[in-house]
């Protein structure tokens, strides 16, 4: 079980990491981290803890480090980050419940459900929270916001689908290969 999890756990990381490579808006692997996590965590506080400090860990590099221009602040976070990481827990939630048991039509689910969850809690959270602020508050104003996100959810859509399946496929294949050989060798070692 330790070895499991280990793997999973150095693949939450890796695909953070993959966050350093330069790409387009929001092809990412953040929700695909997310689902992974809570599909193979447990329904406990590492399925939460683990991929969302993999992804803080990643941001806070990015924010300081990569992006980030002579002169700027240092970040521990950004405006609304708690409406992005608040998606992120629920994308574990969603990954713990829908992925008792994994399939690939459940990954592919997930994996919208995902995308769905980080649009919708995100731009709810631009929505009232920009400064001067941008969109009415009103009904009028979150639809406004909402189209104004369509462009972004492209991204999500691909990165989320393209990173589920890269984990979710490579954890399988690791399984089948690697630690179902050792959990026989074990179990065989023990009779």
């Amino acid at each position: 079980m330790y070895i499991q999890s280990a793997v999973v756990i150095f693949m939450i990381v890796l695909a953070a990491a993959s966050r350093l490579i330069p790409h387009t808006y929001n092809l990412t692997p953040v929700g695909a981290i997310a689902l992974f996590g809570g599909a193979y965590l447990g329904r406990n506080w590492k399925a939460f803890l683990i991929p969302i400090m993999a992804i803080y860990l990643s941001d806070f590099i990015l924010n300081n480090l990569i992006y980030a221009q002579p002169g700027d602040a240092f970040a521990y976070a950004y405006d609304g980050w708690y409406w992005v990481y608040g998606s992120y827990a629920l994308i574990v939630l969603l990954g713990a419940f829908l992925l008792k048991k994994v399939s690939v039509l459940k990954v592919v689910a997930g994996s919208l459900g995902a995308s769905a969850i980080f649009f919708l809690v995100s731009n709810f959270g631009c929505w009232p929270g920009t400064v001067p602020p941008v969109y009415t508050p009103d009904m009028n104003g979150l639809m406004q916001c909402y189209i104004a996100g369509l462009p972004f959810l492209k991204g999500t859509l691909v990165g989320d689908m393209v990173f589920s399946v890269a984990l979710f496929g490579t954890y399988a294949l690791i399984h089948s290969k690697v630690l179902h050989l050792n959990s026989t060798k074990e179990a065989a070692s023990l009779s």
